[in-house]
């Protein structure tokens, strides 16, 4: 079998995009400005981010007996992703209802659907393709026990995983974490998953440092518009963002994490990759969408020079 550089084990689901002036209240009915459909889902976000950048990407994630189903696997195809591992589930597609506000932030609901039928036992349907990658791709909108499975096989094998803990979870068990390579929290994952505060940058770097602290060997901590801190025993390191313009910041968190895949496992160093998701990540803000506002390389290459 074929190497591929990036792995992603997750979610995908039909995004329902909504854009308002405001949220209603309890019982209130307000006319919004747009809706729009497209494709999500954490895992399926990260991947054809990668994808798009030129990774080989293989991607285990289930979908719906459905006509949504049938959409997403021809999109993941579209995109270039290996789809030998997409199963088709008994419960209908993921669908995550999505409301943006004129400042650009957003309110998201999930229907996990046939993400639930992703269960260690099909990832042991395909130990091939875990043993045949660079780099594992995981987030948190599938059982929780796939990806201790996951962890567990990369683990056996010798590959590197990734961590998104999204979204967050209290119940997420710390002896598996430390054994990930990177975990990537937002600001507001971090304060659920450490009790800590983290509304300033010193808040955030001290609750970093305690997951440091309690064996976790890399934490990248995704902070907005201020870019993304870097925190191992031997570095604390913030990489700024690019400042843009944002229109809606959907599914910017999942760009970050596709791209910083991708540059990883093209063998970049962790500040390299880190500087280039930012940037991958700053493109993405600017456009609405979730998918459908992912550059290519080629995008990327005319926006920005070489560094």
């Amino acid at each position: 079998m074929k190497k591929s550089d990036v792995l992603v084990i997750g979610s995908n689901m039909i995004d329902l995009m909504t854009y308002i002036k405001r949220m209603p209240v309890a019982g209130e009915t307000v006319e919004a400005d747009d809706f729009s459909m497209g494709f999500g889902g954490k895992g399926a976000n990260q991947a054809v981010a990668a994808a798009r950048l030129g990774s080989q990407v293989s991607f285990i994630s289930m979908v719906g007996n459905d006509s949504f189903g049938e959409q997403q696997l021809a999109n993941f195809k579209a995109a270039n992703i290996d789809v030998s591992g997409v199963g088709i589930g008994h419960k209908s597609s993921g669908a995550a209802p999505i409301f943006v506000d004129p400042t650009a932030d957003n309110r998201i609901l999930i229907v996990k659907g046939a993400n639930n039928e992703l269960t260690p036992a099909v990832l042991d349907e395909h130990l091939e393709m875990i043993q045949n990658t660079k780099l594992i791709v995981l987030q948190q909108e599938i059982p929780l026990e796939t990806n201790y499975h996951a962890i567990d096989l990369a683990n056996r094998h010798g590959v590197p995983v990734l961590l998104n803990p999204a979204p967050a979870n209290k119940q997420l068990d710390m002896e598996h974490v430390r054994r990930v390579d990177f975990f990537s929290p937002n600001e507001t994952e971090l304060a659920t998953l450490t009790g800590l505060p983290t509304e300033s940058m010193d808040e955030i770097s001290r609750a970093a440092q305690r997951l440091v602290d309690m064996g976790v060997k890399n934490v990248l901590v995704t902070i907005g518009s201020r870019g993304v801190l870097w925190v191992s025993a031997t570095t604390s390191r913030l990489i700024d963002a690019v400042k843009v313009a944002a229109v809606d910041t959907t599914g910017a968190g999942d760009s970050f994490i596709g791209a910083f895949a991708h540059y990883y496992a093209q063998g970049e160093t962790v500040p390299k990759a880190l500087q280039h998701a930012n940037e991958y990540a700053a493109i993405t803000v600017t456009r609405r969408g979730t998918q459908k506002s992912y550059p290519t390389a080629k995008e990327v290459a005319a926006m920005y020079q070489p560094s």
